[in-house]
């Protein structure tokens, strides 16, 4: 379906936008590593499990990428943005996406918890999860990873690691 003739004229929300982002970056990045393991996968039965699971994600990819033209965001930049030949914005982005889960692993098991000395504890592996999702963003804003101030960019970025992540091959 395309989803620009039912949006002609208009543009999603600023939230609907980032959310999305988070949707989009994280399926590409969960899509790749599905990708690189499943040749490596002995057991038939898993492997098609995993075949079955890249390509819902590359259908779910497919589907948001299609909203991403209705995005808020100036125009007036040609620029191409991509991502350089290396792993390490992969794998950098990887490890922020490990640690966002982590936190909220963690804040919704803080949530169900009875046992004070469990409660401390939680709270404090909490805390560690958050500390370093910092430490990860600020390398990754640093070496211009992760443009989380130009919206323009890191759009884009998820366009590339999306496109990057549907058109690797697998076995």
């Amino acid at each position: 379906m395309n989803y620009q003739e039912e949006f002609r004229g208009k543009h999603l929300a600023w939230h609907e936008t980032l959310e999305i982002h988070e949707l989009t970056a994280a399926q590409s990045t969960s899509l790749l590593k599905l990708k690189e393991t499943v040749g490596e996968i002995s057991d038939s039965e898993l492997k098609d499990l995993y075949i079955q699971s890249i390509n819902s994600l590359s259908a779910n990819i497919t589907e948001l990428l299609d909203f991403y033209p209705m995005t808020p965001r100036e125009d007036n930049d040609n620029e191409t943005i991509g991502f350089r030949n290396e792993k390490t914005p992969f794998q950098a982005g990887d490890l922020l996406g490990m640690y966002k889960a982590s936190i909220k692993n963690y804040a919704t098991a803080l949530t169900e918890t009875a046992t004070p000395a469990l409660r401390k504890i939680l709270k404090k592996h909490l805390d560690h999860s958050i500390d370093f999702h910092a430490k990860v963003f600020h390398f990754m804003h640093k070496n211009k990873l992760y443009p989380a101030y130009n919206i323009h960019e890191l759009l884009q970025n998820d366009v590339n690691m999306a496109k990057k992540a549907l058109n690797k091959s697998y076995k």
